[in-house]
């Protein structure tokens, strides 16, 4: 796995065309299974999470449907400091129930692998009714609720573990502040620690032009470049993760396999990444804005 992180020479970007505020700015949209769902950024940010450690842990999709489920149920997809009784983070865990200390709980990478070390145990999980398995993890008061996200589960779990590839879009507005590519790259390695095994994954300064099949047309970014090495799963599960996370990081554009999202793009053609061709197709290309 190799990793580039490089500016792009220019002046500044202009991050999106001043059309006014578009509907539904600020949230992320999957669709599948005849159907969408669309969620804030917040809590996309936090379902890439979730997917993420499932993908780093080897655990199939099924699992991160589960957790998906389970959390919104939980929190909403919110890392919330306070809940019944001593409940905290994303999955309202108690640290009285013996699921960690209350600043471990509210680390939400110890808290999904928490969940996924007990959602392990459950006896044929990948193929009982998610919501049984999830309150056998969870014993909540109220067994039967994680039913009702079961669909939201599966589709984010799908487009976020790879498995239906360009399938996350988000609409946003303008980048408010920047992000280094240093710092893309640490939330990067804290949520994929496999990228840390040796020989998985190098930074070095280059030019990233080449990789990237399309660059704004006033480009000053800096690109933080993949390669998956053949492994289409794990590519789309990092090119959609880029997009939950663009709000956070400044992501103005992704791109791979001859797909890519834009953040300026507006109307219509934002519901749907943009066919195109050049570059490198098989690396992950995320820029992010220099401001």
């Amino acid at each position: 796995m190799v990793l580039v992180l490089a500016g792009i020479a220019g002046g500044s970007y202009i991050a999106l065309q001043h059309y006014g505020s578009p509907a539904h700015e600020g949230t992320c949209t999957a669709t599948g299974l005849g159907t969408s769902h669309r969620y804030s950024t917040e809590r996309v940010a936090n379902a890439a999470l979730i997917s993420a450690v499932a993908v780093d842990r080897g655990l199939p999709p099924r699992a991160a449907s589960i957790a998906l489920a389970t959390a919104y149920q939980e929190s909403q997809l919110r890392n919330i400091e306070h809940g019944d009784r001593d409940s905290l983070g994303l999955f309202q865990q108690r640290p009285s129930q013996g699921w960690g200390s209350e600043a471990e709980i509210l680390d939400p990478v110890y808290s999904t692998n928490a969940f996924y070390d007990a959602l392990e145990k459950v006896d044929g999980y990948t193929a009982a009714d998610i919501n049984d398995v999830a309150q056998e993890v969870q014993r909540s008061g109220h067994p039967e609720a994680y039913r009702d996200h079961e669909t939201e589960g599966r589709l984010y779990a799908s487009a976020l573990t790879g498995q239906s590839g360009a399938n996350l879009v988000c609409t946003l507005g303008e980048v408010g502040s920047t992000v280094s590519p240093e710092q893309v790259r640490s939330e990067l390695v804290r949520q994929f620690p496999q990228l840390t095994e040796a020989g998985r994954l190098t930074s070095t300064l280059a030019a990233a032009s080449g990789s990237a099949p399309q660059l704004p047309a006033e480009a000053g970014a800096t690109a933080v470049v993949i390669d998956p090495q053949g492994d289409t799963g794990l590519g789309w599960t990092l090119a959609n993760w880029a997009v939950a996370r663009a709000a956070d990081d400044g992501v103005i554009q992704v791109s791979y396999q001859g797909r890519v999202w834009d953040r300026s793009v507006r109307g219509e053609s934002a519901t749907a990444w943009a066919t195109v061709s050049g570059g490198e197709p098989d690396h992950v290309v995320v820029l992010v804005s220099q401001g």
